[in-house]
């Protein structure tokens, strides 16, 4: 019931919020987390380094992104342009023509956005391709 104060000759109430009670809550969540902040460790990500491969692949065939976002099926021999879903064709069937342990390296300039690789390496799952690996090093 708000409160009634009486001024002259009638009453009226006290629209007024009370501050009180919600500086209060504020001050000891305040401090709630001034105190388990320290205690929170924050959490470490191992991520891949470059090297760790227990061996390198005997073939390797690569598709090249460049900064147009075409891409490039290269192998020992050639060289070709194609789309994303003809390059996982072409290595799916370059890697059932390979030993076991051959792998697609997907090469890509350092402009690319992280979509257009990502596609690719979608492609090539869903073309079957079982081994596939991104190159670190940027395309001269």
């Amino acid at each position: 019931m708000p409160s009634v104060a009486s001024r002259g000759r009638g009453r009226r109430t006290i629209n007024e919020i009370n501050m009180v009670p919600f500086i209060d809550v504020m001050l000891v969540l305040l401090i709630i987390f001034m105190v388990t902040a320290p205690l929170i460790t924050p959490s470490m990500i191992n991520l891949p380094s470059v090297g760790k491969a227990p061996a390198q692949p005997p073939k390797v065939a690569q598709i090249l992104i460049d900064k147009d976002e075409r891409l490039q099926f290269k192998t020992d021999d050639k060289t070709v342009s194609v789309s994303a879903k003809e390059a996982a064709s072409l290595a799916r069937q370059w890697q059932e023509a390979q030993p076991a342990d051959s792998a697609v390296v997907i090469s890509a300039e350092k402009g690319i956005k992280y979509e257009t690789v990502v596609k690719a390496m979608d492609e090539l799952q869903r073309a079957g391709v079982k081994r596939v690996g991104l190159s670190v090093q940027l395309i001269p």
